[in-house]
């Protein structure tokens, strides 16, 4: 079985294909179980963004919460994705660990800028469902070419995060605020760039349950589904954060 490329490194073709050739009697992938599992999953990681908000809210620098949900979130999503048939297990627990990540850096945006939590949670769904109605609708398809642009846009802003990360260890990196406008304009494009990975999501979701792949990997396009809502997300926090600057 062949299957769409997807520039979330969830979602390789050679992921695919391992994927699909594996047996189970467990059932198929489909679209209903997808969504249940990725409703459970992001139940679970707003009940410990809960935790790590509400110690933050109580005077707690939250710097635990965010390394611990770091740390070991970065240690299981990479576990997921070389062993996709662990999802029903690591997924859950990834979502438990990223919640503590995110909450514990929303409460930090929450109290250096009033209200931009919630606009941002807002901005995300927002998104999500607007590029659901487009795809559905075919008004936005993932041709070859839309997943190629996608997949070169996504790698250079990894680059640049990676890059910006080594040089600050030498006491450099880049700051987009220091930019003004140039930098607002940039963290624009990689919020677009974030929110056009769900279209090449969608299209994995919709081709892996047309294709009968493995009851399991319902957990896993729901991982990979948040990873990508998640990064999405972040980005907006970004974004707004350099807005409430100017």
């Amino acid at each position: 079985m062949k299957f769409t490329k997807s520039s979330n490194p969830v979602f390789s073709q050679n992921r695919f294909d391992q994927m699909a050739q594996t047996t189970t009697s467990e059932g198929v992938m489909t679209v209903n179980g997808t969504v249940n599992k990725t409703l459970l999953l992001f139940g679970i990681l707003l009940i410990s963004a809960a935790v790590s908000w509400s110690s933050v809210a109580k005077g707690g620098s939250g710097m635990g919460f965010i390394a611990a949900g770091g740390i070991f979130g970065l240690i299981i999503a990479i576990a997921t994705i070389f062993k996709p048939q662990w999802s029903p297990y690591t997924a859950p627990a990834y979502a438990f660990f990223e919640g503590l990540f995110v909450g514990g850096i929303s409460a930090l945006y929450a109290a250096a800028y009033s209200g931009i939590v919630f606009q941002a949670v807002g901005l995300t769904f927002s998104i999500l469902f607007v590029l659901l109605l487009a795809y559905r609708s075919g008004l936005i398809k993932a041709t070859p070419k839309f997943k190629r642009g996608i997949i070169i846009a996504t790698g250079g802003v990894f680059f640049f995060y990676i890059l910006n990360f080594v040089f600050s260890l030498f006491g450099g990196g880049v700051s987009l605020a220091n930019f003004g406008l140039l930098g607002i304009g940039i963290q624009l494009v990689i919020v677009g760039v974030a929110s056009l990975n769900l279209i090449l999501d969608f299209d994995f979701i919709e081709n892996g349950a047309k294709n009968g792949m493995p009851k399991y990997t319902e957990w896993f396009a729901g991982f990979g589904l948040m990873v990508t809502l998640v990064w999405l997300y972040l980005e907006i926090l970004r974004l707004l954060s350099l807005l409430s600057n100017r």
